[in-house]
């Protein structure tokens, strides 16, 4: 049957009709581990292009199809309601990794907006694996159901109505799963909204331990509550990740994207008496689909960020982003998903915020020496051994105190020439001028972004969105070009949960064309790093392979080397050291 015009390849039902949109590579980028900084650009650039692609005459919804925006609508009238009527009422946002991170961004970001209208606060977040896991990869929570539902309910102790918003881009997290289904136990208490990036037949189906349980079975179940307005499902399809499975970008982006224009809405509604209608959601989307050209237009900045970046992480340098605000999260955010999805080293990639944790403003507060993130940590443990060999970027807008902007990128000049400036401005301010015209002095590069004059506070959304797709650019594109990333496949990821531990043996299955069986033996033998599996390895379950690989680096490269040469542990390990670069190792094995 001829597929529709407007069919994209990667929507034909005979594109890897095993795998579900999110876990797809995206034909888009099938050779960007040999691209250079430039097309890499160009190629994110296409790809977050595809969240706003016209769901007219596709297989799936899309984020503008008319469903989703008067689903979106449903649940802003929600949040409008708890706003109005704020007493023993809650919205909570809830995540795993990246989705965690923008729960906390998001409710971050909304309740200073009522504090500064004086209103009582109404969000909380939610992230697997608590506060660290803000900062570094906590997979393991992830897959725990029970522990979903236990943070739940301390976050909603003595409320008598919650709005919970459960973030899975892949519909597959246990953690907020469990949490879904706990929330349609008590409906007298709790409305559970889902929001995720895969169609429902997709969600994962897999019993879930110690539950009875699926994911898939809770969304069935939520699609039939949602008929009577007691259950919200937010799913359109975004397209397959750049780097296939990060759900960091897209799925990131379009989780930004989709709350902003939620509870922006509900705000407008609650305080401007503005309704809320699909209409007014859809051109809130077009907004941020503007941002998305706007920040594209300076590609060619982008990809000399990329290249430097890319080209300091080859020679064992680091990339330090050092921020102000919300953008300063944003860095924070960024530098803490390399190490999982990369596989990269603890030091590569650092986030640094003005004024520490008492910025961050996170649940739990300061957590401790291994998770140093003010800048005056910067100064103090990194600055002294900074070289030529590092890059660090200043991320800013002119609302922040510049003044500090130019003392840091002073001190930074003096160790190392390599450092780059991503601001952002209003039209017409001009109150910065002399101090950022000597920060552009100190900078190698600077990429200025202006804003129009927003009438009602839109440009921090606006800057936020466009600096975490320059972020995600640069630290995607740099891994890329230090070879950590073979097609676009994350052949370094770190299998540290079921879903990672799947997808790995996925990509060994495809990339070695050898049977599942013999893929999952191989990953095995890499995480235990043993020959031969005992009876006690074979016999353990998936949770306890991942909580194994937490301490194996390089198991996927490990066992990729070994399937495709047909050679022993101890050669795969042989060959990674007298070839370190992940791409270049591989293609050794397969010329």
């Amino acid at each position: 049957m001829e597929q529709p015009a407007r069919m994209h390849e990667w929507e034909s039902p005979d594109y890897e009709p095993s795998l579900p949109v999110s876990e797809k590579s995206n034909p888009l980028t099938r050779d960007m581990d040999r691209a250079s900084a430039k097309c890499i650009v160009r190629m994110l650039q296409a790809c977050d292009a595809q969240m706003f692609q016209d769901g007219t005459g596709t297989t799936y919804q899309r984020l503008l199809s008319e469903p989703v925006l008067e689903t979106l609508t449903e649940v802003a009238k929600k949040v409008e309601h708890i706003l109005k009527h704020p007493r023993d009422s809650l919205i909570v946002l809830s995540g795993c990794g990246t989705s965690g991170r923008l729960a906390f961004l998001m409710a971050s970001a909304f309740n200073r907006a009522l504090r500064e209208l004086d209103h009582g606060l109404v969000y909380s977040y939610i992230i697997a694996g608590g506060d660290r896991a803000l900062l570094s990869s906590q997979e393991a929570p992830e897959d725990d159901a029970e522990l979903g539902v236990l943070s739940l309910q301390r976050a909603c102790e003595g409320q008598k109505s919650v709005l919970f918003i459960g973030i899975s881009c892949g519909l597959s997290a246990p953690f907020v799963a469990g949490q879904l289904d706990f929330c349609l136990q008590h409906p007298e208490v709790y409305t559970p909204v889902l929001v995720g990036f895969n169609p429902t037949h997709q969600a994962r189906d897999e019993r879930i331990p110690g539950c009875s349980f699926t994911f898939r079975s809770v969304v069935q179940r939520m699609q039939e509550l949602a008929k009577r307005g007691g259950a919200f499902v937010v799913n359109p399809a975004v397209g397959p990740e750049a780097i296939s499975g990060s759900s960091r970008m897209k799925g990131g982006s379009a989780t930004k994207i989709l709350l902003e224009a939620v509870l922006s809405a509900a705000h407008a509604a609650a305080f401007a008496d503005t309704p809320i209608t699909p209409m007014g959601i859809r051109e809130d989307m077009s907004v941020h689909e503007k941002t998305l050209e706007i920040t594209y237009a300076q590609a060619k900045g982008i990809g000399a960020l990329l290249e430097a970046a890319g080209q300091s992480l080859r020679r064992g340098g680091r990339l330090c982003y050092l921020g102000w605000g919300s953008l300063g999260t944003l860095g924070l955010v960024d530098a803490s998903e390399c190490v999982p999805t990369f596989g990269a080293g603890c030091e590569d990639v650092r986030g640094f915020i003005s004024g520490g944790y008492r910025a961050l403003n996170n649940n739990e507060g300061p957590l401790g020496p291994d998770f140093s993130i003010a800048h005056q940590d910067f100064l103090h443990q990194v600055l002294p051994s900074l070289t030529d060999r590092d890059v660090v970027l200043l991320l800013y807008t002119h609302a922040d105190r510049v003044g500090e902007v130019a003392e840091l990128a002073r001190a930074a000049r003096e160790k190392t020439s390599n450092v780059h400036a991503v601001y952002h401005r209003v039209d017409g301010d001009t109150a910065a001028a002399v101090q950022q015209d000597e920060i552009n002095r100190l900078c190698l590069s600077s990429l200025k972004f202006t804003w129009p004059s927003p009438a009602s506070g839109i440009s921090p959304h606006r800057w936020e969105l466009s600096t975490k797709l320059v972020l995600n650019a640069v630290s995607t594109g740099a891994h890329v070009l230090k070879g950590k990333i073979y097609q676009n496949y994350m052949v370094d990821v770190q299998v540290t949960n079921s879903k990672l531990y799947r997808r790995a043996t996925r990509l060994l299955q495809k990339l070695s064309g050898c049977p599942e069986s013999r893929c999952e033996e191989a990953l095995l033998k890499a995480v235990y790093r043993v020959d031969e599996l005992t009876a006690d390895i074979t016999s353990s379950d998936i949770i306890e392979h991942a909580q194994a690989a937490r301490s194996a680096t390089k198991a996927v490269p490990l066992a990729l080397v070994c399937l495709l040469s047909d050679c022993s542990l101890l050669e795969a390990g042989t060959r990674l050291e007298r070839e370190p670069i992940v791409r270049e190792a591989l293609e050794a094995c397969l010329s």
